[in-house]
């Protein structure tokens, strides 16, 4: 039966100025976790950024200060501070509190722009509890302050007289939106050391003021907190060599193919491009993209166009030259230990989505394809020995490609033939519903046979391995799948490998890595991520792949039996210390199959760790240092990381 209901115009909600922003965060900044909060700093930073692009600014300071808060400072042009024609306030106001108002829309503010929506500023005003903008320009030094969301405390004052010229934007954010408030300095570091490369004309300098009393940074009035000559930890960047000199920079840990980095600049159809790249002995490709200097994580147009020149340039070079290759390359067989960054500057952009992550524009695709076909084609042309390397890299990758769809061919055409056979060490669910299912990966017979008894056999599967799994990051696929460790592995989730991985045909959501807390197991965890990192990646993006937290001890007191995952667990629960009698776990053999269902697998008691992408550069990179052939990187990283370790010796 319907229920009757009223529905007019008083039914229709109008969100006025930023209360939108503050309704629906995650339109305009993704997300309200730790990568929103660290979108606001972005948001700001490139206004600073196109003002250095457009070649009126060539020294920007972020700082973090106490309290959460976050100074940006510039010295370009600075906000105009007149009255707006249409708003009646000024500017500077406009900018700061309204939607879609900038220099970027139209006229010859900024050539090229990464802030296409106008909406950078205003947003990050919406979303701070506090946020201040001082300018400086036509000789005079302007303040207006805003608070709670972005309402303004006054209007733009005059403070006095200035020399100079810039814009300093102060935020707080508001801890109603952000859960947790937590600005990493290894993020933000990495993330304007690549706009550094970017724009070689820019100097960027951070500040970690944190710690700093805040009597000493608080009501300066100071243009640069360099000024204050603070003794706070602080880094730099300016690299005249731009992308050549970010290439290098992403190939420090890798073997260089050939000597010189390929580098160009050019435009077509109103679109600037620049390109830089270079191979290395590696079997991974890295392809970073930009757009008007906006990181595009997922590609877009550009990264396309790229792709297609660099697969028909090679082939052309190959064929021109009557050069020994067994039929012709594909587009995995070029990317094959490829390094590159693509760059497009242009007026009109158009992104997908506000978090600018992939770029739509049409004419990206073949203005890329353009500039890059020629100038490429002319450097394998004049450097015949890097084109050799370039060219037997390749071959190499297509041989390889060759020798692993047979042996995927082979695999999953023996499990058809088989009726999906299923490897005779794994000990499968009952149910057949993936999203029901789950798969524990475990270490050794003896954890195989616990977790096999103390299992719940409808829903629970096991898979023991035997030893150490095979370092993927140095082999090809043909190599790991005449591995048995790693072929029962792909037979049992049943989605394939690498290229033709497919994700509906996972048959667990829930894959859970189970080994020993000591130095043996924390290896095989690691070659186990390194696997499903290189060929299984959908899975971990996809929320799907789990480390399992076994307890470190069992402690006993009389009838009582309590777990504990942690040291400072364990002497919590040890306060008294009369009593008690404590078991050292160092592996899951040595649980039984009750103390394993208990403790590790019972979905009501156990602690998953969910294993996440959240910066799959470094990532990459760190799998490059602990896996891969450099081994000076990998002493450097553990003697650095030394004193994270918790080790059991």
């Amino acid at each position: 039966m319907s229920k009757k209901t009223s529905y007019g115009a008083k039914d229709i909600t109008v969100l006025e100025g930023l209360e939108a922003v503050r309704r629906r965060p995650g339109m305009y900044i993704g997300t309200t976790g730790i990568d929103g909060l660290h979108h606001l700093i972005w948001e700001v930073f490139d206004n600073s950024r196109d003002e250095a692009m457009g070649g009126f600014a060539d020294d920007i300071e972020v700082a973090l200060l106490p309290g959460n808060r976050v100074r940006v400072v510039d010295n370009g042009r600075g906000i105009p501070v007149d009255k707006h024609p249409k708003t009646k306030v000024s500017a500077l106001e406009t900018i700061m509190t309204t939607l879609h108002a900038g220099g970027k829309f139209g006229g010859e503010g900024y050539k090229y722009s990464g802030g296409l929506h106008g909406v950078g500023v205003s947003v990050v005003n919406a979303l701070s509890v506090y946020a201040r903008a001082e300018v400086h320009r036509d000789g005079g030094r302007y303040v207006q302050e805003y608070k709670n969301g972005g309402k303004k405390t006054g209007p733009v004052k005059k403070l006095g007289s200035s020399k100079i010229t810039g814009t300093i934007i102060t935020f707080e954010p508001d801890p109603e939106i952000f859960p947790e408030i937590k600005f990493n300095w290894n993020t933000i570091v990495s993330h304007l050391r690549q706009q550094a490369y970017l724009v070689p004309s820019m100097k960027i300098t951070i500040y970690d003021l944190r710690e700093i009393d805040e009597k000493l940074i608080k009501d300066t009035e100071v243009f640069y907190i360099r000024e204050l000559r603070l003794n706070a930890p602080r880094i730099s960047f300016y690299f005249e060599g731009g992308l050549k000199s970010l290439i290098s920079f992403q190939n420090r840990h890798q073997r260089p193919l050939h000597k010189n980095i390929f580098y160009t600049k050019g435009e077509s159809e109103d679109v600037q491009v620049e390109i830089a790249l270079q191979y290395v002995d590696d079997i991974s490709a890295r392809i970073n993209a930009f757009a008007n200097n906006i990181y595009n994580p997922e590609g877009g147009t550009h990264v396309t166009g790229f792709k297609t020149a660099l697969t028909r340039t090679i082939n052309a070079y190959v064929k021109k030259n009557n050069m020994k290759v067994e039929g012709s390359f594909s587009g995995d067989d070029v990317l094959e230990g490829l390094t590159a960054v693509i760059s497009v500057k242009m007026r009109e952009i158009q992104f997908e989505g506000q978090t600018k992550a992939k770029l739509g524009s049409v004419e990206a695709r073949s203005a890329t394809e353009t500039v890059f076909a020629k100038a490429f084609a002319e450097f394998l042309e004049e450097h015949p020995d890097d084109a050799k390397a370039i060219i037997q890299k390749a071959s190499l990758a297509m041989k390889a490609r060759k020798a692993a769809k047979a042996a995927k061919d082979s695999i999953l055409r023996k499990g058809a033939l088989d009726g999906m056979t299923l490897p005779g060490k794994l000990a499968d669910c009952q149910v057949k519903n993936a999203e029901e299912a789950e798969l524990f990966i475990v270490e050794g017979d003896s954890a195989g046979g616990s977790s096999k008894q103390g299992r719940d056999r409808r829903t629970q599967a096991i898979l023991p391995l035997r030893g150490k799994i095979l370092n993927v990051e140095r082999a090809r696929l043909d190599k790991m799948l005449a591995n048995n460790e790693i072929k029962a592995l792909v037979v049992a989730l049943g989605a394939a490998i690498g290229d033709t991985f497919d994700l509906s045909k996972l048959r667990y959501h829930k894959i859970i890595i189970a080994t020993d807390a000591d130095v043996d197991g924390a290896h095989i965890r690691t070659l186990l991520l390194t696997l499903f990192y290189r060929y299984f990646k959908p899975v971990i993006e996809g929320g799907y792949l789990y480390i399992a937290q076994p307890p470190l001890y069992k402690i006993k007191k009389g009838k009582e039996v309590y777990y504990a995952y942690s040291d400072e667990e364990r002497d919590e629960i040890l306060k008294g210390k009369e009593g008690f009698d404590v078991q050292r776990y160092k592996g899951l053999g040595e649980m039984n199959p009750e103390e394993l269902w208990e403790t590790t697998m019972d979905p009501k008691t156990r602690l998953l760790k969910q294993v996440t992408i959240q910066d799959a550069q470094e990532a990459d990179k760190t799998f490059d240092i602990l896996m891969g052939t450099d081994v000076s990187a990998r002493k450097t990283f553990i003697q650095t990381h030394a004193k994270e370790a918790n080790l059991d010796i």
